[in-house]
């Protein structure tokens, strides 16, 4: 039997199956308001056929969402297709995760899930950074406490706000540049995007780790485009690109009675 987990962010929907504590396939969609219940139904049908597997074996369903106008339309398609009521992240869930925050609400569910699966999977203390819409740094204790974290401008975020807000400025590949003196605007860009995100996620790691007081934190990055700061920005123990399926997945077993 399968279990299927989604993790609705601004952008992309990122979608998993897995069969027992294997991830046997994943789908990013884009998340798309407007759509109904049945556009994206058939849209999920399309996948499971293009991967030759069938709805009837998913037996088990968990969404965490930041978009909370789509929680309806995703959780009656659903009951509709798959005949499940899905577990949505939120007050109630079992997380085994200890928030030490103002209002425990405000926490992001994406943030909690990947804070969980980092927790679980590597131990802690550990810094979560996640590169997606925003990039958020998440600090979780050795006693799986979600102490708080960070949260800045993602980096396609940055991008888009500069060409969008100077005329003379277009749209880049988001690829290193070979030098940080650039002999191009688009080189320019390049460097300003890449050098001055490694430089601010290597700052605020080492400014958690002084509030800490401790040299032994691991740092684990997740989402698309984490590879691209490691590639210049060595400060990373681990980049685990399903780290919030595989959270969406413990945590379902936690509460599958």
């Amino acid at each position: 039997m399968l279990l299927l987990v989604m993790d609705v962010g601004n952008t992309n929907i990122k979608i998993g199956v897995f069969s027992g504590d294997e991830l046997i396939t994943s789908w990013r969609i884009q998340s798309i308001i407007g759509k109904t219940a049945d556009e994206y139904g058939l849209i999920l049908t399309s996948l499971f056929e293009k991967d030759k597997l069938a709805l009837s074996d998913v037996e088990g369903i968990i969404m965490s969402s930041v978009i909370p106008s789509l929680n309806y339309t995703l959780e009656h398609m659903c009951e509709f297709y798959f005949k499940i009521k899905p577990i949505v992240i939120g007050p109630g869930v079992k997380t085994s995760l200890n928030i030490k925050y103002d209002n425990p609400k405000d926490v992001g569910s994406d943030r909690i899930v990947n804070s969980v699966a980092a927790y679980r999977l590597y131990g802690g203390p550990c810094i979560v950074i996640d590169f997606g819409t925003t990039t958020t740094f998440n600090v979780v204790s050795d006693s799986c406490e979600f102490l708080g974290g960070v949260i800045c401008p993602g980096i396609k975020v940055s991008v888009n706000a500069m060409v969008s807000s100077a005329a003379k400025l277009s749209k880049i590949e988001l690829n290193k540049p070979k030098n940080i003196i650039g002999r191009s605007t688009s080189a320019n860009m390049q460097s300003g995007i890449i050098y001055g995100f490694t430089g601010m996620v290597k700052y605020i790691i080492q400014k958690i780790k002084e509030e800490l007081g401790r040299d032994d934190v691991k740092v684990i990055a997740t989402g698309g485009l984490s590879e691209l700061i490691f590639s210049e920005n060595r400060v990373f123990d681990i980049i685990d690109r399903k780290l919030t399926l595989e959270g969406l997945k413990i945590i379902y077993n936690y509460n599958k009675a």
